[in-house]
């Protein structure tokens, strides 16, 4: 087999979160090109119904589901809609998240920690369970990824919010100790693990706070902040064959930033 066809993923279909912008937007892009078919999952439908035209556009199957999986009820909802009519489902990408909120950890109401940690954590634990649990009963193989931060190793400066961290470095954890429990089943979890990429929350973050940024963007050995099309070949890699002896891996993607 050549080389570059263990990285082809046709006959495959993709369960991503958070799928119609930013990282999530490039890496289904991605997969797409690699030949398989796409359900898209996010609460804006203009932006899911472009992302989807645009696989539809690459010759692919692409499938919309309008939820917030930051909150559970919903998220279990778009999981059972997705296996019920869009499924089997291959490949899951647990994309949602976000620091979301500046707030001190003295200062931080219980229910916006709990709200956050639905977001960050909860949801990749439900689609986990959900999706990856079916591919375990299927018994076909499959692959889970976790998109997860620097954040998980190292403390963001200058802002706060430390569910960010917390959450973060819990579903580090969570991606190993899924890995070890399935890899009897051929299902390999993984995770990745972006630094500074300039999507719409850190452009927002940009204009809020352009010394946090700035400061951010200096301490980059590479010079600069990633392109969320460089997330796409590294979600190529651990959705297809190429990927099939690595699992409970964290990868860090960051231009060198963790490096210092």
């Amino acid at each position: 087999m050549n080389v570059l066809d263990r990285f082809r993923l046709d006959g495959k279909r993709l369960f991503i979160t958070g799928g119609s912008r930013g990282l999530g937007r490039e890496m289904a892009l991605g997969i797409a090109e690699a030949g398989a078919d796409v359900i898209l999952v996010g609460r804006d439908l203009p932006s899911l119904e472009k992302t989807a035209g645009d696989i539809r556009e690459r010759g692919r199957v692409a499938h919309v589901i309008q939820a917030d999986v930051g909150q559970p009820a919903e998220c279990e909802w778009a999981c059972q809609i997705a296996l019920e009519q869009h499924g089997p489902i291959d490949i899951l990408i647990n994309n949602v998240g976000g620091r979301r909120e500046n707030i001190a950890t003295a200062d931080m109401p219980l229910e916006k920690w709990r709200e956050l940690v639905d977001l960050n954590l909860t949801s990749a634990f439900l689609c986990t369970k959900l999706i990856g649990g079916e591919m375990v009963r299927r018994g076909g193989g499959g692959r889970v990824i976790n998109i997860a931060s620097i954040n998980a190793f190292v403390v963001g400066r200058g802002i706060a919010g430390r569910h960010y961290e917390t959450c973060k470095a819990a579903l580090v954890q969570f991606t190993r100790a899924t890995a070890v429990d399935w890899a009897p089943h051929r299902v390999t979890v993984n995770a990745i693990c972006p630094g500074g990429f300039m999507t719409e929350p850190n452009q927002r973050w940009s204009k809020l706070h352009p010394e946090v940024i700035e400061a951010f963007r200096s301490q980059i050995p590479l010079g600069g902040f990633g392109e969320p099309a460089d997330l796409a070949p590294l979600a190529v890699y651990l959705a297809s064959d190429a990927s099939r002896y690595m699992t409970g891996a964290a990868l860090v993607i960051d231009g060198g930033y963790t490096l210092w």
